[in-house]
């Protein structure tokens, strides 16, 4: 098993309650008059209050095409991935020079070189260290970095692997997109970033004990389900990133997700009430009450999702790292009781991580 010794989540510097945004997308003329009933039904139901965002709000209004508002991403998440990798790396304990690996995971914007190519010598990084930037897996990715993170240090027990999660979702709203999809997506997304430091299990800081100290990594599963592929995910036009959102999310989740959780929690001799610490993605209220009814969880069970939710939105892969920050920071779960991450993205997929504290 890995061990995860240190986890760091970072937001960036500009805060606005939910209102505030509704209206600044509908002075930018991201809906019409016509469609300013619906706009406010929908981010009254997304159960978000406020959110960080890369850019001050108004700037928002200036942005020309995809190359413009593409440039200010790799510009704030270079910022964010700093802070987070150099943070996570401080919690651990860690030196730099022991990272082997780097994971990075993003689905908001491209950058060649990738973000952690170019932090790498700031961080003080090897030369030599293994990178694995990721672009595709969306809000699943940073659940699916942590597997493959785990992956690596299976073969290498005295390793040292960092995974980044780097999302600007508020760069990716579609200004002339008055879809549904696109609605929803300006009511749910925020933007973050996180990190976290593993290790193998020969490492030294494997074994040691303390408030910062996370929990080990012991098993994960991938699913991908077939005829999935329009129900998340990008359509990439000349003015960007333009959601694909199923209406049929939240169904195929009450569908698929308790089965797949379960049979594999069974693997482990566990069934989900053994459960103490439960690190679900934000999907959004809907994808949510479907996770706890077809799991049949009780309500307390995703509070600090629901949280994360309300105080900063739907970070994509960056918020099952938040959610296990703030686990650590407060609530977490008595040691030896299994806990699980889960979330669920394009493809469409799911990626479970069994963790124990």
């Amino acid at each position: 098993m890995s061990r995860i010794v240190g986890v760091h989540a970072v937001l960036p510097p500009y805060r606005y309650p939910q209102h505030e945004i509704r209206d600044a997308l509908v002075e930018m003329g991201a809906v019409g008059p016509e469609g300013r009933g619906v706009l406010d039904r929908i981010h009254a139901a997304s159960t978000v209050k406020c959110r960080y965002l890369a850019m001050p709000l108004e700037r928002y209004g200036t942005l020309g095409g995809f190359g413009e508002a593409n440039a200010a991403y790799v510009s704030a998440a270079t910022e964010l991935a700093q802070e987070a990798v150099r943070g996570a790396l401080h919690r651990a304990d860690i030196a730099a020079a022991d990272v082997e690996l780097v994971v990075s995971t993003s689905v908001t914007g491209l950058a060649v070189p990738s973000i952690e190519a170019r932090l790498a010598a700031r961080w003080g990084l090897p030369a030599h260290v293994k990178r694995v930037p990721i672009f595709g897996l969306g809000c699943v990715a940073g659940a699916a970095g942590l597997a493959r993170v785990h992956d690596y240090l299976e073969g290498h027990p005295h390793g040292v692997a960092v995974l980044l999660c780097v999302e600007l979702c508020s760069l990716t709203v579609q200004r002339g997109d008055p879809s549904i999809a696109n609605v929803v997506a300006s009511s749910l997304f925020g933007d973050g970033a996180a990190a976290l430091v593993a290790v193998g299990r020969e490492h030294p800081a494997a074994r040691a004990r303390g408030p910062e100290r996370g929990p080990e990594t012991v098993a994960t599963r991938s699913h991908l389900y077939p005829d999935t592929e329009r129900l998340l995910g990008w359509d990439i036009a000349d003015s960007g990133f333009r959601i694909v959102l199923g209406s049929d999310l939240p169904d195929t989740v009450l569908r698929h997700l308790g089965p797949e959780v379960r049979e594999f929690l069974t693997d482990h001799d566990l069934k989900p009430e053994d459960v103490t610490g439960w690190i679900c993605h934000p999907g959004g209220p809907k994808v949510l009450e479907a996770v706890r009814e077809t799991l049949d969880l009780p309500a307390r069970a995703l509070e600090l999702t629901w949280r994360s939710l309300a105080e900063v939105g739907n970070l994509s892969s960056a918020s099952v790292l938040h959610i296990l920050r703030d686990t650590l920071d407060r609530r977490l779960p008595l040691p030896g009781t299994p806990g699980l991450m889960l979330s669920m993205g394009p493809g469409f997929s799911s990626e479970l991580v069994l963790l124990r504290w």
